[in-house]
């Protein structure tokens, strides 16, 4: 998939998931941070948002930030064939995100795959969000820094860190080379994708 149809993507469902709460571009803007021109521009695919955008998207739409590039699949489909899988960039700091999870199966848990450019930092303004979710990275290759709230966490290969989504949060490769993780998400309560 090409960069300008993964903005078209990302641009569909964030016009889905906001119609489908009934909210106006006004309110979704006011209620998640997001400027109501940038939000405009995002839903009509004319924006490169950064991961730190979109996660305040994903907050104020109720969902997960790998929910928001989900591509239509067939329904019930249980496999998520690699060359299918949706990858990507942030434009601010250059890591890499792919949904690994089948986008055709509704489920709770989504797994995503992420490469973390050296020396990169990422940090969201994460805030308690309905349904709750939960996170998971554990450690592929390399290392990375994770900050949730006030507590910094240092993590090489192998290791694994659980969290709630419900607070600020940043990530940082203090190395100078790429770390790649894998994410667990699971949501609790009402699930909606």
């Amino acid at each position: 998939m090409t960069e300008s149809s993964l903005h078209l993507l990302i641009a569909q469902r964030v016009r889905e998931l906001r119609a489908a709460r009934g909210q106006s571009l006004d309110a979704l803007a006011s209620h998640c941070g997001v400027s109501r021109s940038m939000l405009s521009l995002i839903e009509r695919g004319e924006s490169s948002p950064t991961a730190v955008v979109l996660e305040k998207l994903a907050t104020g739409l109720g969902v997960t930030l790998a929910s928001l590039f989900e591509a239509p699949a067939a329904a019930g489909d249980p496999v998520s064939r690699r060359a299918q899988q949706q990858s990507w960039r942030d434009p601010h700091s250059g890591y890499v995100r792919r949904n690994v999870s089948p986008a055709g199966v509704a489920s709770p848990i989504q797994l995503v795959e992420v490469e973390f450019p050296p020396l990169a930092r990422v940090a969201y303004e994460t805030a308690a969000r309905e349904p709750q979710v939960h996170q998971q990275v554990w450690i592929l290759e390399g290392v990375i820094e994770i900050t949730y709230g006030e507590e910094l966490f240092r993590l090489g290969a192998g290791d694994c860190y659980a969290m709630v989504l419900d607070r600020p949060m940043a990530f940082h490769n203090p190395t100078g080379e790429t770390t790649r993780y894998a994410v667990v998400i699971t949501t609790t309560g009402n699930f909606r994708s």
